[in-house]
This record gives structure tokens, sequence and C-alpha cells, in this order.
């Protein structure tokens, strides 16, 4: 890498500039047009850009600023902009364009090496910081395929299950599971932990790999209640750096349609089901308690429902529906529950998601969306 490059157009101002940087041991190159400039910029990506705000031609001071600043690697470059003019005005104007420090002609020595180090110091600082970044976002990454690696896949036959994952920027804790405990219950679950990060993915996954292990100590899995309090013991928010989280667990008895369930302070399940007049009916099926981990004593209540033919169940995370947008208002769970009675008709997982997509103000979301539909005929 070139240390510094000097964009100078007057040969006695680079001539001065170059001898002045290399008894300072720096390594120069020198370009004497704006065009000229910006290709050596790019081939050689220098820590540090000498320019002259008056140099000649289209491409001026002013311009290089504006093209470096929107580059994807030479926006880290420190630019200290050469310059004649001592207008207060001037000089905001030139830290505005993206210059990140003025020079002052003629050219003070000391001033020149001083504000030369600390270009490159900052310049070094900010390539440390994108590098970080860059194995942060990796891990990250690497963090999202394992989450994804432990969910499981669609099911068809005797019940049919979708579902998906759809991770916001930074990873939050969304997991979701189901598997048979025998031929006739099934088991099935979304948990969704506090905050974002390395540390909800990690949590929300050790409690995935305990709960399909069944190795909560004493405890009868067909009861919703019980694995609550279990895992409510076991993962208590002082032991989990301060996380906790809310869950939907339902276990369905196929022979009879019959479904127990509890939650803990998690949104509603969603029933929907459409009678022999063609009229749709959602129940949401919740009960009280608080999320797992806040409080050593919770307690947790179970409900039974019985699943009516062609009906479907549906399970989420909050951040389906904590979505703003464009007319910067929430879409909400009722809005979202709506979406679900439509989609009831075609049964399309896929349609839902994309419509809460469309409706979301930015172009990412702020939380982790996990659906989940059983379909009963």
């Amino acid at each position: 890498m070139i240390d510094i490059l000097v964009i100078e157009h007057d040969a006695a101002t680079e001539q001065f500039l170059v001898s002045a940087l290399k008894q300072q041991g720096y390594s120069v190159t020198t370009a004497r047009s704006g065009a000229e400039g910006l290709t050596l910029a790019e081939k050689l990506l220098p820590g540090v850009i000498i320019c002259d705000w008056n140099i000649p031609g289209t491409i001026d001071g002013l311009a290089i600023c504006q093209a470096l600043k929107h580059h994807p690697v030479l926006s880290i470059t420190s630019l200290l902009l050469l310059t004649a003019r001592y207008s207060t005005a001037d000089r905001v104007k030139g830290l505005e364009m993206g210059a990140d420090d003025l020079l002052s002609k003629p050219v003070d020595i000391n001033e020149l090496n001083a504000r030369v180090r600390a270009g490159l110091r900052i310049y070094q600082l900010t390539q440390d910081l994108r590098q970080q970044k860059q194995r942060m976002e990796a891990e990250m990454a690497e963090a999202e395929g394992y989450v994804r690696s432990l969910l499981p896949n669609d099911q068809d036959g005797r019940v049919p299950i979708q579902s998906r994952f759809l991770p916001s920027q930074q990873l939050g804790g969304d997991c979701y599971d189901y598997y048979w405990l025998d031929p006739d219950y099934l088991v099935m679950y979304l948990l969704d932990v506090s905050g974002h990060g390395l540390g909800s993915a990690l949590l929300s996954t050790s409690v995935l790999n305990v709960l399909r292990a069944q190795s909560l100590p004493d405890v009868s899995f067909y009861r919703p209640e019980k694995v609550l309090r279990a895992l409510n013991e076991t993962f208590q928010m002082s032991d989990q750096n301060q996380k906790y989280f809310t869950i939907w667990y339902g276990v369905l008895n196929c022979a009879n349609r019959q479904l127990l369930y509890a939650s803990a302070g998690h949104p509603p399940a969603v029933l929907v089901s459409i009678d022999a007049d063609q009229q749709i009916t959602t129940t949401r099926l919740r009960t009280p308690g608080m999320p797992v981990g806040m409080l050593p004593e919770a307690k947790y209540q179970w409900q039974r429902c019985q699943l009516p033919p062609n009906s479907s169940l549906y399970l989420f995370s909050d951040g389906l529906y904590e979505v703003l947008q464009d007319n910067q208002q929430y879409l909400g769970l009722d809005n979202f529950v709506d979406l679900l009675a439509v989609a009831k008709r075609d049964r399309s997982i896929d349609h839902i998601l994309n419509t809460v997509i469309q409706r979301q103000a930015g172009e990412v979301a702020s939380d982790d969306m996990s659906l989940m539909v059983v379909n009963l005929d």
C-alpha cells in the first residue's frame, strides 16, 4: 500500500510536499489532474490523499472529495484538502463535501506533518474497525446458518406443517420445533429470546436442544404447563446474562384432535377454521404466564382446545406484527390476525410473509420473523 497520494497541478507545490513527506519516511505518489488522481487512488489505496481544492479540469478538489467518500473502499482514506481559501464558509463547505481536514497555503511543514500523522492514524483505526466488523458479520452469518440447521423441515403426511424463519439484520433469538412424542401426540412450540445478537441465538438453540432431547428431569412433555415450569427453573435470567424468553408450547392429540397448550408471555397462537358455510372463525389461544426466566416462582396454566375440521393453527413471533409501516403506524396483532384469516383459504405461508414484508417501511426488519402453520383437515 502507498502511504500518501498527492494530487497537485502546481509543480513547485508538488515538489515541496513530496520532499517534506519523504523526509518523514513516507512513500509518496503524485498525480497532476483529478482524473489521474482518482485512477491512482483506486489502484494504490493510499492511507492519506492530499488534494488541491482548485486543481484544473472537470474533476476539482471538491469532486474528488465526493467521489472518495462514496467509494466502497476509499471512503476510509483520510483526505486533506489543500487550499488558499481562509473564509469560514469556504472551509465549512470543504468539510461538508467530504474532506477530513484542510491544509492552508502556503503549507507549514510542521502543520503538514502533524495532519498527515493524524490522518494515517485515523485511517488505520478505521481500517481496523472495518475488518473487525467484517469478522463479526461473518461470525453472525455462521451463527445464523447454525440456527437454521437446527430448525425442522416442512413435513407432509398425517399433519402437514410449514414453517419459515426470516432473521433481521441483527441475529435474534427466535426458534421453533415440532416432533412426535409417540404415534398420536405431536409437540409444537415457538420461542423468542429477549434482545439480539449471538447471546440471544445461543440461548434459543440451548432451549431447543433441551426440548428436543427431552432432557428436563422428571417432566412429562405431554403436559405444557409442566414443561414451562421446568424451563423456568432451568433458564433463570440471572444465569443467562439477564436474558429471558417467551414461548408458546402445545401438544396435539391427533386421535381426538384435542390440543393442550400453555404460553409464557408469548403472542397467542391463532386457530383459523372454515365451517360448512365457508365462514371463517379465528380463535386466539393463550394462557397467562410470565416470560421464562423472569421470576423463579412463576406459575403456568394449561388449556384444552378442540380443533375442528378444515382448520389451521398459526404460531408466530411478535416480529411479524410489530412492523412499522409506511404510514408510521405499526401493523399490530389485530391486523395480522386478519391476514391469517384471509390466507386460510389457500394456506399460503409465504403469502403471509410477503404481505408483511411489503407493508414494512424499511428494507430490513427490526426483529426476527418466525411463522409456523399446522394444517388439520
